[in-house]
């Protein structure tokens, strides 16, 4: 039985490793500087020192509502990304404030941070590795 296993192992790494180069990809493309405009992608540590230091920011959180009821960053707005009217919803934050987005696990988000670019705003803050990275680092 175990031996029948045995090539679970390097697919299940070669899919890791293969997610990780994409993410890169992805990343290298979605937080490149535009001028006028700054797009970040920051760890849970980085966004704790953010929101301390901008408190003017707003939280975007674009996970579901029953997830965001689980328990949220303080102040977040709740707006999934799975809303058939999202781009109208977050068209009623303030384009020209910083706006830190995130989902449980950075997937989401950074869809997301495509479509906040995509409406003009001009200041992302992105929070790699979402929610479920910040409630290590908050508490």
């Amino acid at each position: 039985m175990f031996r029948r296993m045995v090539w679970l192992v390097p697919l299940f790494v070669a899919a890791i490793v293969g997610w990780f180069i994409y993410e890169s990809v992805w990343d290298a493309a979605l937080f490149r500087a535009e001028p006028g405009r700054v797009c970040a992608n920051l760890d849970a540590t980085q966004s704790v020192e953010w929101l301390r230091e901008h408190p003017d920011t707003q939280v975007l959180d674009v996970r579901s509502a029953r997830e965001f009821s689980g328990g949220a960053v303080p102040g977040a707005v709740n707006v999934s990304t799975g809303s058939e009217d999202f781009d109208q919803q977050v068209s009623a934050l303030d384009r020209h404030k910083p706006v830190l987005v995130y989902c449980a696990g950075g997937y989401r988000s950074r869809k997301a941070v495509e479509k906040l670019k995509a409406l003009g705003f001009e200041n992302i803050q992105h929070m790699h590795r979402g929610y479920l990275w910040w409630r290590r680092v908050a508490n």
